[in-house]
């Protein structure tokens, strides 16, 4: 499902791998800009995927030197009202909300800049793959436009301390800084990115993609939880998981020393 443009081309395009799907942003010229079309075309491909079971992780990627600038600011200077930008700004939401909630684990596989928007875009993906030149940065403050909903997913992978240093100066950070972060979960050389990113997806694609889809969910419902709270919640998480096919496939076969034969359910 890609989304068309009559002078700028496909917004994304998704190529199908297996049960692993890559969608790539493909708007180089600006930069990846999270403009209002970008992003309905990601909620549209993001939206066929989760009722998809046929695909089991999801890799997202950019054509050309930048990852994502951020919003794209030619469209946010040309809306006259707040209830434009209002809407702008929570189908941005809407869209990290999306990939959080998606069944499948989505990797973000970063080569270049993601700033602003797109640095939160790769903090709202399970895992970040990103090549040795990467950098990262949230330069709203620069422009007098506080980064306030990318602080939302920063805050919410990296420490606070650092979370304010990269809000408050706009300084970028490398890919080494930003693994150190714990922004990214993975730094390799640039002629490796793609390479490691698609290994990545298809060893988690060969797990049970139910388990999986358990397993995310429960990590971020329990996260914002008290401690006691996310102790009861997760048990009655593993509770349920218990009564699947494949925990009991999966308990099976190591008790019986062979490979697991997944139902997915």
């Amino acid at each position: 499902m890609i989304q068309k443009d009559e002078f700028a081309g496909n917004y994304v395009v998704r190529e199908d791998s297996g049960t692993t799907i890559t969608l790539t942003m493909n708007q180089p010229k600006n930069r990846n800009a999270l403009s209002s079309k970008m992003m309905s075309a990601l909620l549209t491909e993001l939206d066929a995927i989760a009722t998809d079971k046929k695909v089991h992780t999801v890799i997202l990627a950019a054509n050309g030197p930048v990852f994502c600038a951020g919003h794209d600011l030619k469209e946010l200077k040309g809306i006259s009202n707040c209830d434009g930008h209002a809407a702008l700004f929570t189908q941005c939401s809407d869209l990290m909300m999306r990939i959080v909630t998606l069944p499948q684990p989505v990797i973000a596989r970063v080569r270049g800049m993601a700033t602003a928007a797109g640095c939160q875009l790769v903090a709202s993906c399970d895992l970040a793959v990103a090549s040795e030149t990467a950098r990262f940065a949230t330069p709203g403050v620069n422009i007098g436009l506080f980064c306030s909903t990318p602080m939302v997913a920063l805050s919410r992978n990296i420490s606070r301390k650092h979370a304010m240093r990269m809000l408050l100066t706009g300084d970028p950070v490398s890919a080494h800084q930003a693994w150190q972060m714990g922004l990214v979960s993975d730094v390799v050389a640039d002629d490796m990115l793609e390479s490691t990113t698609f290994e990545l997806a298809e060893k988690i694609a060969r797990k049970s993609a139910s388990t999986i889809k358990i397993g995310k969910e429960a990590f971020y419902r329990q996260i914002e939880m008290p401690l006691d709270a996310a102790y009861d919640y997760a048990s009655s998480v593993m509770t349920t998981n218990m009564q699947t096919a494949d925990a009991n496939e999966g308990i099976g076969a190591f008790v019986e020393k062979r490979h697991p034969t997944w139902h997915h359910k």
